[in-house]
């Protein structure tokens, strides 16, 4: 990691390279993904499986595709008890702050002879994507919660979760039973851009689905950027990030574990401290080096540290801020000596962790809020996956004769300013009765 003066030049170029990694899509990757897409929505099964047994699961049949009551007897009683009981807790905490978010319908007749209001509705269903890990060995169990639990709260009648299988055909018995958990109703065993295409379009196995979410590799994010119109999507997110915003006050160690949580996500993760201590900066630097010898994904974290890592050393803390404003950070912590008095300040982060027993990965599991966060700047408009992105909303409108008499007149002006005389002549057709 490079420690870096801000503001200055080098800064901005350390800063510029960060923000657009990732989020550049090749032209090449570009076509072979349309070519996924259209592939699965003209041949249906046959094209889904062809892509399976190529990418994933060799001697899976096409009837094999979904996981069976069977298979998820099976996962529940693999796991253990210890898993079974940290899956609980987060999911309770997940259920208990996401039911927070549910809108409820509206009715106004504030003006006399209306009825105005907006009902809010869930979308009919969902498409989980929930990435299959190492060969099953690393289940993201946490992406099915995450996914999931939204949606049961919004009232989806059906979620379907799709998941890439491992070799033999089979699916993590821990993403199993964190589907169950969640109240997925269906399990499709299909990956990257293929499965996103089956959720979009449907297939004879797999149902269409009205909204898709979750998080994948470059192939998957990809197929969501273009199935995005035909199906609702959370977002398209970039490779993972992290930005701790210390003082003099922050234990060196803490800041660089949590960096390091980063870091060793994907080679693109980035983390960045921003600190006005050239102190704390040159010791999280040691400490940095020194903790990646006992990581198990030492080479991945060393390699998104080499090219993404930053430390900016501020004059001050409303610099500090106004920095980490810029950059709009995923995840956003504050090691400082009175953290509350300044989280006022952030205006653009996915998520913000507050003090030194806050560390990132608490927000990624068990502390309740949506893991799914926006990345690459795009906190500045875009929020963490939520209720909200299985509702939809519609308007509600009534008038009594009364009350569209005394505003026919300025419909009438607006439509004729518009030169839309169709519009103006529904309203007049009604005066002449």
């Amino acid at each position: 990691m490079k420690t870096t003066i801000y503001p200055s030049k080098a800064a901005d170029r350390i800063l510029r390279q960060i923000i657009e990694r990732g989020m550049d899509f090749k032209k090449k990757d570009i076509a072979a993904v349309s070519r996924i897409l259209e592939d699965v929505h003209r041949g249906g099964d046959q094209a889904l499986i062809r892509y399976v047994n190529r990418f994933d699961a060799p001697h899976l049949p096409i009837g094999k595709l979904k996981v069976s009551a069977g298979e998820m007897k099976k996962a529940k009683q693999s796991v253990d008890r210890s898993f079974v009981r940290s899956l609980k807790r987060a999911a309770a905490q997940i259920e208990s702050f996401h039911r927070r978010q549910l809108p409820r319908s509206w009715f106004a007749t504030e003006r006399t002879g209306t009825f105005l209001g907006q009902m809010v509705n869930a979308v009919d269903r969902a498409g989980i994507y929930v990435p299959g890990g190492t060969e099953g060995k690393t289940p993201l169990v946490s992406s099915v919660l995450m996914g999931a639990i939204p949606a049961k709260i919004a009232g989806v009648k059906k979620i379907v979760m799709a998941t890439p299988p491992i070799r033999n055909g089979q699916v993590s018995p821990h993403l199993l039973a964190a589907a169950e958990q969640a109240g997925v109703d269906e399990v499709y065993k299909i990956g990257s851009a293929w499965a996103i295409a089956a959720l979009t379009y449907g297939t004879e196995t797999v149902p269409q689905v009205d909204v898709v979410v979750g998080p994948g590799n470059i192939y998957v994010t990809l197929a969501k950027k273009l199935v995005a119109g035909t199906v609702g999507i959370d977002m398209i997110a970039g490779p993972s990030e992290i930005l701790v915003i210390a003082d003099d006050s922050a234990n060196p160690d803490y800041v660089a574990a949590d960096l390091l949580s980063q870091a060793e996500h994907d080679v693109l993760a980035s983390a960045m401290l921003i600190t006005d201590s050239k102190t704390l900066a040159d010791a999280v630097r040691g400490s940095v080096k020194q903790q990646l010898d006992g990581l198990s994904r030492k080479e991945i974290a060393s390699g998104s540290l080499d090219r993404y890592g930053a430390i900016f050393v501020v004059a001050d803390m409303d610099t500090a801020f106004d920095l980490a404003n810029r950059i709009a950070p995923e995840h956003l912590e504050l090691q400082v000596r009175d953290p509350f008095a300044q989280v006022g300040q952030i205006r653009n982060a996915g998520a913000v962790f507050i003090g030194e027993y806050t560390p990132e990965p608490v927000g990624d599991y068990i502390a309740g809020p949506n893991h799914v966060l926006p990345t690459a700047g795009t906190a500045r408009y875009a929020s963490a996956l939520s209720v909200g992105n299985f509702l939809k909303k519609t308007s509600v409108v009534y008038y009594s004769q009364d009350a569209f008499k005394k505003e026919a007149a300025d419909i009438i002006r607006l439509a004729d300013t518009e030169g839309l005389t169709a519009h103006a002549a529904a309203v007049k057709i009604r005066l002449k009765k």
